[in-house]
């Protein structure tokens, strides 16, 4: 999934005892009513925060994910996070990506004929 909108706060890095690292990004998206959305960047993904700042429009490619927890009162709650692994600035060559295939130009044009016109004389009963 993708998520397109404007950078509105860059987390610090946080290091945990595990030596696991973890940075957040706010992103204001571009709606009729603007959702201001907290993606982790985890693990070497958080080097790609490096080259933005607040106020950048970007897109960020996301995975959802959801987890069940159960309290000691055995209560069960779900939680989810939204998770970035690739980002683009606008203006980049990948934010615009065209959304059809261009015709490959080394290829020559496959005719447009007709495959069932040879098969006029078979034995269906319609």
């Amino acid at each position: 999934m993708e998520l397109t909108g404007t950078i509105k706060k860059i987390s610090d890095l946080q290091t945990f005892n595990s030596g696991f690292q973890k940075k957040e990004v706010v992103l204001l998206t571009e709606e009729q009513y603007p959702q201001p959305i907290n993606i982790e960047f985890l693990s070497e993904k958080v080097d790609l925060l490096n080259a933005y700042k607040v106020g950048d429009k970007v897109k960020i490619h996301i995975n959802i994910r959801g987890r069940e927890w159960t309290s000691p009162q055995g209560d069960v709650k779900y939680f989810n996070s939204i998770t970035g692994w690739r980002m683009e600035k606008e203006g980049s060559a990948d934010f615009n990506e065209p959304t059809e295939a261009t015709p490959n130009q080394g290829q020559p044009a496959a005719e447009n004929k007709n495959v069932f016109a040879e098969d006029e004389d078979d034995d269906l009963p319609f």
